[in-house]
């Protein structure tokens, strides 16, 4: 298992100091806060998600996969943590109990699992692939011939929009109020406000496709065999939302952040000796959209490495701190896909498919289009998003030459 700590968590959770990960100092440089809290606590560290809101982060690779695949001891269902929470905590609409696959555990967890993979496997990859490159060229040409934009407001954010809207059959009216409360619910800024907006959405997202069912994810969860109810099927698609345009969004501008930056890409990707999957990977290795997620609630206290974590207080697997333990980071890691990026044990991401394909044509298309990319600010100067889950850039300005509008793609 993982290294021993040396510092003591006590299952009465009246611990000392926590490292806060929801500050704009933590989101400017994570590397090197994991290094410290590597330093100091080893393997389970005591952070706060927010104010006054305690948990523990696993920053061990090994840690992390048994806690994952322990499912019995370390189930995602936080009921009984969110009655000591107030409303208004802002990360409480992330992590509160909703009848979805990513808050259950057990029997629901197993409905509601399948039914989401169903309805993802039966997207249509190659209809997708041509729907993200019809999308990628029609927000180039719309500032190609401008020399400067900000990829992250005019390229990466309304592509993923347009593509998980899409996959789920929703029109651009509703998708846009889904998509603008998610942002607030990972942001933590009037939280309880984009939770309810999420909810009202989501309910008009539902009733359409009730009245026109389509090729799409919400439609095939409403045919489903679970016999999803209202509340259910609702909440399927709160996480589908959640888990495919804000993660997609920052794994397409952290790449591109790598590609314009690393000597190893920045030739690599376009010469083709490296490909953009090659990038992805490297990103969501060493940068993953979503850097702190897998939230677990202990059932009763547990000593895990030689620690004692308490009971129902959550048990958050940081997914970056993981991927870049020593224990298991050889360095060079072109070609190697064996990150935690996308989860482990019950709980893995789903959709791992749809979102390499989507981001690897996004990325595609906009070096084709624009080879002479370039960041417009030094990388040192980028801003990060502050928040405890996500690795997220508040802007990406690029410049490039000035070139034409592109050709639409052929039908």
């Amino acid at each position: 298992m993982g290294s021993t700590a040396s510092h003591t968590i006590s299952p009465g959770g009246t611990d000392g100091p926590r490292v806060c990960l929801y500050g704009a100092e933590f989101a400017a440089d994570p590397h090197r806060a994991y290094r410290e809290m590597r330093a100091q606590y080893g393997a389970l560290v005591p952070v706060e998600l927010a104010p006054g809101v305690p948990a523990t982060l696993v920053i061990d690779h090994r840690t992390a996969v048994r806690i994952m695949h322990d499912e019995s001891h370390f189930p995602a269902d936080p009921r009984t943590w969110q009655q000591r929470i107030p409303s208004d905590c802002p990360v409480l609409p992330v992590l509160e109990w909703r009848p979805n696959a990513l808050r259950s555990a057990g029997g629901e967890h197993t409905r509601y699992r399948q039914a989401n993979t169903a309805a993802i496997d039966g997207v249509d990859l190659n209809q997708l692939h041509d729907s993200v490159e019809q999308s990628a060229v029609a927000l180039i040409n719309g500032f190609c011939a401008v020399g400067v934009a900000d990829l992250v407001a005019q390229y990466a954010f309304p592509l993923a929009f347009d593509a998980i809207n899409a996959m789920l059959g929703c029109p651009a009216d509703i998708g846009q109020r889904v998509t603008a409360a998610t942002i607030a619910l990972f942001d933590g800024v009037d939280a309880e406000q984009g939770n309810r907006l999420l909810g009202a959405a989501i309910g008009e997202l539902v009733e359409l496709k009730r009245a026109q069912p389509g090729d799409d994810i919400t439609s095939r969860l409403l045919r489903h065999p679970a016999e999803l109810n209202e509340a259910e099927l609702a909440n399927q698609l709160v996480v589908l939302y959640g888990a495919g345009i804000e993660p997609l969004l920052n794994l397409i501008v952290n790449t591109v952040v790598l590609i314009l930056t690393d000597d190893r890409f920045a030739g690599g990707v376009l010469d083709g000796s490296l490909s953009t999957r090659d990038a992805l990977d490297e990103v969501l290795f060493n940068d993953p959209p979503i850097a702190n997620f897998s939230v677990t609630y202990p059932r009763q206290p547990i000593l895990i490495d030689e620690i004692w974590l308490p009971a129902h207080q959550p048990v958050v697997i940081s997914l970056t701190g993981c991927n870049n333990d020593p224990a298991i980071n050889s360095g060079d890691r072109v070609g190697n896909r064996s990150h935690l990026a996308w989860g482990a044990g019950p709980h893995v991401c789903p959709a791992r498919s749809t979102a390499y394909l989507m981001a690897e044509v996004a990325i595609d298309q906009l070096l084709d289009a624009l080879p002479d990319l370039r960041l417009g600010t030094p990388k040192h100067e980028l801003t990060w998003r502050p928040g405890p889950f996500h690795r997220a850039l508040a802007a990406l300005p690029v410049t490039f030459p000035p070139t034409a509008p592109i050709a639409p793609p052929t039908p």
